[in-house]
Parts: structure tokens; sequence; C-alpha cells
């Protein structure tokens, strides 16, 4: 049987025999590590582990202490009859350890055990996210929390927060106070709104950071801003209305977008800030140099999608201005790959590619613009990683739970979530130019945590292991059958986690 670790361990070894795991069991070194691993052995388990000093059987977590440590992020695991070992390079590859640790313990029998292994362990990119749209719908913070620990526990290091859109803004800024007063109480749907609090947002951040993830914030412009128009209607034009926000509408509902009124329709495109009046650099300035202040992360994400209200040289316009104006803050702008069109970028601007596996309509050159100017790229191909996609029918689908959309190539099943190489996406890009990758989870079809859990797992795995693992072909486990039998084995842990999961018939899932 395949050792249930996701995603795959750069090197993982069995050898004869097993640690048994029992109430007399002592956890000793890192306190941060031993917090985290008796939360996952309690949920795993129900044990509560409480051995003193005599303890016969110990568990040792700590930092390696030597110059030559390791990898950034990266772990040793090593489990015999007596001892089990955790050591990481720093306090994240640690708790990474802690989390590949949780993923083995099995049953035995009518008690619980760890398999004697040795794994040596790291990242193979240092930007491995998930994005959480809370402005189509608003997720208050208990269920932002909640998917901090779902990633984390899959050695994501990032949570990317989608704070604006043409739906709604969602984060308060003392300097712009009208856009939570005015721009904030809808959603798709005509559903409530709802906005963070800069206290929310700094108790999102620190929790993030207790679990080794920065957050980066999105606030998107120059399109999807008809909620800015809400609060500040002399900064944005007027709508745009294409054929196809007409028929977006038709198909889905929530009218056609008007200036002055809330936006409860699903249609993209529409919305610009004006490009050559000087009060919308101000108010550029403004709502990033409050966020640069409340963000410890390095990044701020300025959107850049989808700007189709805006003419090209408009559009170049914007982007060399704002993110001009966040490097000046001493942040690192991250921008859609549309944003790659613009001659005049910022230098070292990161780039996140949306386009598909096999790119189309020039998405490949803008992604490529990005290193040209000293930057690199991170990765969410739509038609793989986005967790928004419906999954193709089958008969474990409750009826009425058939989520998501299908514009990225219709359906995504596990396995075309997990079968694509990052290497491959783009051509021209090296593996160096790869910040890394990112799987999105846009909410217009999203409202609730389940509606998360079911949407997010088993493919969020896929997600972390083309982020973590070794590339594929380089590694045993890095196969489709591989994949799909470790990801069955973590079906118990997910259910004790409380996890939601999309039981896919495309996975054998074990059961105890």
């Amino acid at each position: 049987m395949s050792l249930p670790v996701v995603p795959a361990p750069a090197s993982i070894e069995p050898s004869a025999g097993s640690f048994p795991l029992v109430p007399a069991t002592a956890i000793d070194g890192d306190p941060d590590a031993a917090v985290a691993l008796r939360r996952v052995i309690e949920a795993r388990t129900g044990l509560m582990l409480d051995a003193g000093p005599e303890a016969a059987r110990r568990v040792i977590l700590g930092v390696e202490a030597r110059a030559d440590r390791g990898a950034p992020e990266s772990y040793r695991l090593v489990v015999d009859a007596e001892t089990v070992t955790v050591t990481g390079a720093d306090a994240a590859g640690l708790f990474y350890g802690v989390q590949t640790l949780g993923q083995l313990i099995a049953r035995d029998g009518d008690g619980w055990m760890i398999p004697a292994v040795t794994a040596q362990d790291a990242p193979r990119f240092a930007y491995r996210g998930v994005m959480l749209d809370v402005a189509r719908h608003f997720h208050p913070v208990p269920t932002v929390k909640g998917y901090i620990d779902r990633a984390a526990s899959l050695k994501f290091n990032v949570l990317h927060l989608h704070l604006s859109d043409d739906q709604g803004w969602r984060i308060e800024l003392h300097s712009r106070p009208r856009l939570t007063e005015v721009a904030s109480a809808t959603a798709v749907g005509a559903d409530p709104g709802g906005f963070y609090t800069k206290a929310d947002y700094r108790e999102i951040v620190e929790y993030a950071a207790s679990r080794h993830m920065i957050v980066v914030p999105e606030l998107d412009m120059p399109g999807h801003t008809h909620a800015v128009g809400l609060a500040y209607p002399e900064l944005a034009e007027e709508p745009v209305l294409s054929d196809s926000i007409r028929q977006v509408a038709h198909e889905y509902g929530g009218g056609l977008p008007t200036a002055g009124t809330a936006y409860e329709g699903m249609a993209v495109g529409f919305s610009s800030l004006k490009i050559h009046d000087e009060a919308t650099y101000d108010f550029v300035a403004d709502v990033f140099g409050e966020l640069a202040g409340m963000t410890p992360g390095p990044y701020l994400h300025l959107g850049g999608d989808e700007a189709l209200g805006t003419a090209p040289e408009d559009f170049a316009l914007f982007v060399a201005r704002a993110t001009a104006i966040i490097s000046d803050l001493g942040k690192i702008p991250i921008a859609w790959h549309e944003a790659g069109a613009a001659d005049g970028i910022a230098d070292s601007t990161v780039g996140q590619y949306w386009g598909y596996v096999a790119p189309t309509d020039g998405a490949d050159d803008r992604a490529r613009a990005f290193v040209a100017h000293g930057g690199q790229v991170i990765l969410s191909p739509a038609d793989a990683i986005y967790l928004d996609m419906k999954y193709p029918l089958d008969p474990s689908t409750p009826a009425g739970r058939q989520l998501g959309l299908t514009w990225a190539n219709g359906p995504t099943s596990v396995e075309r979530a997990y079968a694509w190489e990052p290497s491959d996406v783009v051509a021209g890009i090296d593996e160096d130019d790869v910040l890394g990758v990112e799987a999105p989870l846009w909410t217009e079809t999203i409202r609730t945590p389940d509606d998360i859990d079911t949407m997010a797992f088993p493919r969020i795995a896929a997600a972390a292991e083309a982020a973590w693992s070794p590339a594929t072909g380089t590694s045993d486990l890095r196969t489709w059958e591989s994949f799909r039998a470790r990801v069955a084995s973590l079906g118990p842990l997910w259910t004790r986690l409380g996890i939601g999961f999309h039981r896919s018939d495309e996975i054998p899932w074990v059961t105890e």
C-alpha cells in the first residue's frame, strides 16, 4: 500500500516495524510544533498524549541547529519502534514534517501506529498558494481560518484573498471609508455581503502566520471595479455593455450593470476606473498604501484581469502607474497575466497565469513578458486547478450539489487537476522563472464552508503536489495511480478533521 502522504515527499523509504501510538507517548522539543502535532493526533485518533519524562516511547521535534541545515521549509522524519524524530531546517519545515507525520498515523487493530519510515523532504517551489474569493460571496473570519488550516495541512504557504470585485468591497480602509460604508453590503444573487474590519484582517494575517502562511491581498483594478463606483462615482466610467455581458445576464440572472446601483450578477469585463484622471491614482495610492501597512508579507495583488471596459493603451498606462505605486511602497506587485501586455510594467512584477494548460489567445506571450521585465510567474491554469470548476457528474454527487461553473474547458476531473506539469505550461519560462503554483477558488456559486470543502477537496491535493513535490517523471510517487491511492488513504483523516470532501468516484476511498 502507498504511504498516505500528500503532497509526495522528495524521498520516503519504509522499513520494518512501526511506532505504537499510545497515551503513554511523550512529545519533546519545540512547543509550537508539539501543539500542532497534538492537534492532529487528537483529531485523527482521539488520543490525548500525556506521558512524562520517563516514557519509553518519544516523539522528538526540533529545528536543525547546524549552519548547513538544508533548504528553507525542508525537514527530515525518522520513525522506528521506539522513537519518532522530526527535524526542520526552520520552523516552517518542522511544521510541515508534523503534517506528514499526522498523515502517516494508521489503525493497528484496536489501536494506532506510525509505520517505520525515513523521509527527507523539501518544496519544489517557494510560493504555494490557495486563493479564496470573498468578493462574489463574502466568507467570515472563521471560514477563512478553517480554509487556512486545511491548506496548511497540505503544505501551502500562501493565502491569496480576492478582496474586491464588481459585487462588493470587503476590507475596511480608513483612508476611503465609503468603500465599506456603501459598497460592501451585496453579493452575487442578492445574497448578503460583508467586510473585514482592520481587526478582522489582522486576525486572519496572524492566524495564517501561526500556520506558516502569508496573506496576499488583492484589490482588483482597473476592471472589476463597479463597487468602487458606488462609493466614489467620480472615479468610475460608465459600464460597457457587450453582447457577452448581456448573454451572461440572461443565463445567470442578476440584471445588467447600471452605474450607481449595486451589481449582483456574474458578468465580467464591463467596469473601469477613469484612467486619465489623477484622482484615480490618488485612490490607488491611498488604498494600497494603507493595505501595505496592514500586510507584513512581501506581495500586493492589483488584479488587472478582464479589463474589457478599458482601452488597451489606457490599460497599459494604468498598469505601469499602479505597479510603480506598489513598488514604491516596498512591496512586490502581482498582477494577472493580462498585465504582461503593458510595456511600462514595474520591474520585478509577478505575473499570475490563469490561462489553460495549453495556452490560447497569446496568454503565454503575456506571461513571458513578466520574466522579460525581471519578474517571475505564478501558475494557476484554469482548466486544471481552478477549484470552482464543476466536477464531472458521478453517482456520488447528491442532487443539488452540482456547484461551480464550466467555462474552463468544461468540468474538471481529479485526474485532470493532477495530470499537468508546471514546467510544460508556458514555453520559454524556465524552472527558475516560476515563483510557484496557486489554486484559486472563485465563489460565484460558493456560499458556505461546506461548499468550499466540496469544491476544494480532493482537487486541492493535486495542486499541492504540483507546488511542493518533485517534477512529474522524477519520482515513482509522481504518477496518477500513486496519487489516487495516497489520497484515498487520507479519507479517514479528512473525515476526522471535519472536511466535507467530494467523494469522487475516481478515487478508491479507504474507510475505517
